[in-house]
C-alpha cells in the first residue's frame, strides 16, 4: 500500500549530517514535515535555513539522543506542535575499530546507548503519539553488521544485531496499526567514520569509500512510501546475509581470508 508523504509528521534523529542529513532533504522534498535533532546545532540551524529559503517545513531541537530530558523534550514538541506522529526515524549512530580485548566498558556503554537503548527508548515515548498518526510507521536504520558480524567492530555488531532483533519483535506486536521498517545499508561514504570512538587494529584504515548517503537516504524514503518491512542495501550486502545463512562456516573463512570491509554503516 502506498504512502503519501505529502504533510507527514517526521521525527529524525541524527540529521547534521550523513544519512540522516540526505534523509531529511529527501523528505523535505517530498512535502514532509521535520523535525529533526542531533548535537550539532549550527549544522541545524543550517539545514533549517537551506529548506526555508525552499518553502519547506522544518524545525530541530538540537541534543544528545541519549539523554531522557533530551528525548522529553522532543516529545513535549511534537504534543505542543503537531498533537500526534506519523513517522520515526531512528538514525543516530555511532561506532568504534578496534579488538575487544583492547576496548572497555565505556566504550561498549556510549555505543548500546546511541545505537539501542536510545532508539528504543525514544520509540517507547512517542508511541502513543504514532498511533494516532496517519498510517504510522517506525523507521530503524540498522547495518548489514546487524546479520553477520565481522572482527574488530564488536561492540557496533552487537548493538545493530540487537536494534534488528528488536525491530523485528515490534514489528509483530505493532502490526497492523503501525508499520515497523528496518533499512540495513552497507558502507556509507558518511562523516561516520570521521566521528568514531575508537580506531584501533587494522580496520583502522578502513576505506571511506562506499555507497552515497544520497542512495541510502533513497532507500529510506522508497521503503516509507511502499511499506517495505526490511531492505538490505547492495548485491556485496545481501550475498554476506545469504552466505552467512548457507555455510556459515565459509562465511568465516572469507571473512577472515580479508574480505574487503564493505559491510559496515
Amino acid at each position: 500500500m502506498h504512502r503519501d508523504l505529502q504533510g507527514i509528521r517526521v521525527l529524525l534523529t541524527g540529521a547534521s549530517s550523513g544519512i540522516g542529513l540526505a534523509t531529511a532533504l529527501q523528505l523535505a522534498d517530498a512535502g514532509a514535515r521535520l523535525l529533526v535533532t542531533a548535537r550539532r546545532e549550527a549544522l541545524l540551524r543550517e539545514l533549517r535555513e537551506r529548506l526555508h529559503c525552499q518553502g519547506r517545513q522544518i524545525d530541530y531541537l538540537a541534543g544528545d539522543i541519549t539523554d531522557p530530558a533530551h528525548r522529553s523534550r522532543l516529545l513535549d514538541w511534537v504534543e505542543s506542535h503537531w498533537s500526534a506522529l506519523d513517522v520515526l526515524i531512528n538514525n543516530a549512530g555511532v561506532g568504534a575499530l578496534g579488538p575487544f580485548v583492547r576496548s572497555d566498558p565505556q566504550r561498549l556503554q556510549r555505543i548500546m546507548r546511541v545505537n539501542f537503548f536510545a532508539p528504543v527508548e525514544l520509540t517507547r515515548l512517542v508511541l502513543p503519539l504514532l498511533k494516532q498518526g496517519t498510517r504510522p510507521a517506525i523507521v530503524n536504520v540498522g547495518s548489514v553488521l546487524g546479520y553477520r558480524a565481522v572482527p574488530n567492530k564488536s561492540e557496533y555488531c552487537a548493538s545493530k544485531f540487537a536494534l534488528h532483533g528488536w525491530s523485528e519483535s515490534l514489528r509483530l506486536e505493532l502490526a497492523p496499526e503501525i508499520d515497523v521498517i528496518l533499512i540495513s545499508p552497507s558502507t556509507t561514504a558518511s562523516e561516520f567514520f570521521e566521528v568514531l570512538l575508537a580506531t584501533d587494529g587494522p580496520d583502522s584504515r578502513l576505506s571511506r569509500h562506499g555507497m552515497s548517503t544520497r542512495a541510502v537516504a533513497t532507500a529510506v524514503v522508497g521503503a516509507l512510501r511502499r511499506g517495505r518491512r526490511e531492505v538490505i542495501l547492495t548485491a556485496g550486502g545481501k550475498a554476506l546475509v545469504w552466505l552467512n545463512r548457507l555455510c556459515p562456516a565459509l562465511a568465516d573463512r572469507v571473512i577472515r581470508l580479508g574480505m574487503p570491509p564493505q559491510v559496515d554503516r
